[in-house]
């Protein structure tokens, strides 16, 4: 729903960006012509995305998941950070907005890194738990049907070593989260979302507001 980071004025942010962002220029590309694309608002913000490059190489990960894929920037981002042994498992049911995807970790030379399942993302992360994958992935990125967001999570913590790092998009979902008057089905999701992680001592949890809002999940 946002994206540039939340609750700065854009002359901040383009001041941000000057002295901080260090995009590669395959990912200015992506994001340009996502900004074409009907849903672009759906796209994440590219400090936000150097960020979770840094915490994938500041954490040493090797395998991540990508819940909710788009047209890609998200699972791009994260597999320029990963060694050359790195996995992304990347999940998405959108075969159009995903064949942009395709089309720039190819010309990025990062396919190989990107494990991508075209179906319900529910249905990819069970397949991954009944095929003895728990307890293996280090870092998990969920960005996609927001009422979902808590089946997401659980299977993710699941996936997840002990150490190991979720991060949930949109958790403040433009402001809307504070004001108790809306009523929207995502609005409450998000809402109800938010505290469950907030008392959950599974995890250690940091929410940011970059973007439009980042809560870190630590597994304990």
């Amino acid at each position: 729903m946002a994206k540039k980071s939340f609750g700065l004025d854009s002359q901040v942010y383009e001041y941000l960006l000057s002295v901080s962002l260090r995009e590669a220029e395959i990912l200015t590309k992506l994001r340009a012509e996502t900004d074409q694309h009907r849903a672009s608002l759906m796209q994440i913000s590219p400090d936000q995305g150097q960020f979770m490059a840094m915490l994938i190489k500041l954490m040493g990960a090797k395998k991540t998941i990508d819940i909710g894929v788009f047209t890609g920037y998200s699972s791009l981002v994260v597999a320029l950070a990963l060694p050359e042994d790195g996995k992304v498992i990347a999940c998405d049911r959108d075969p159009e907005a995903t064949a942009i995807a395709r089309r720039y970790w190819q010309e990025a030379g990062v396919e190989h890194k990107i494990d991508f399942r075209l179906a319900p993302a529910l249905e990819t992360l069970d397949g991954l738990i009944a095929e003895g994958q728990t307890g293996s992935f280090d870092f998990v990125f969920i960005d996609a049907d927001k009422q979902n967001y808590p089946n997401y999570y659980e299977r993710a913590l699941t996936l997840l070593r002990s150490g190991g790092l979720i991060a949930v998009d949109n958790v403040l979902w433009s402001g809307r989260v504070t004001d108790l008057e809306d009523a929207d089905k995502r609005t409450i999701a998000i809402r109800e979302f938010n505290q469950k992680i907030h008392h959950d001592e599974r995890v250690a949890v940091s929410m940011l507001s970059i973007a439009d809002g980042l809560t870190l999940a630590l597994k304990q």
